[in-house]
This record gives structure tokens, sequence and C-alpha cells, in this order.
């Protein structure tokens, strides 16, 4: 997720849907709500929390460029994917 002046944000859900919620309507105190990110640039989905779990790390510890890469490899617009 991103907002207006590019800051990233990694996470993971078990409710897509609702954390975009959250996101969008500043439910959940801390850095997102800080930092105003609202838009959805990228998603995977994964049955197996484990993997999930360890995909947000491994991508947690790239540089931005490698992230930013990532985004543009299936969303070179940055449109937001929760629209």
């Amino acid at each position: 997720m991103t907002n207006k002046s590019g800051t990233l944000y990694t996470g993971v859900t078990n409710n897509l849907e609702r954390r975009i919620y959250e996101h969008k309507h500043h439910l959940v105190k801390g850095f997102t709500n800080k930092y105003k990110i609202e838009k959805l640039v990228y998603f995977e989905e994964t049955n197996d929390i484990h993997a999930a779990i360890s995909r947000e790390k491994q991508i947690k510890g790239w540089l931005r460029k490698k992230k930013i890469a990532l985004i543009e490899s299936i969303n070179p617009g940055w449109k937001d994917l929760s629209e």
C-alpha cells in the first residue's frame, strides 16, 4: 500500500477487503494512519499463513527500488487496485 507521496507499506492479513477498509477509514492507529496509507498498489494471495508471513518479511527486507519494480511489474500506473 502507499499514499500520495509514495511511502510504501507492506503487511499481511487474512481479510484484504476488511484491511483496506480499515486503512482507508483510519481505523487502526500507527504507521498507516500517521502517513495516510490508503492506496492498494500490489497484493499477493495464498492460503498458507506461514508462506504469507515469510513473503512479507522478504519484501520488507528489500530496498525501495526492488519494491517499486515489483509493484510496477503488475501495476505500472500505480492505480488503486482496491477500486
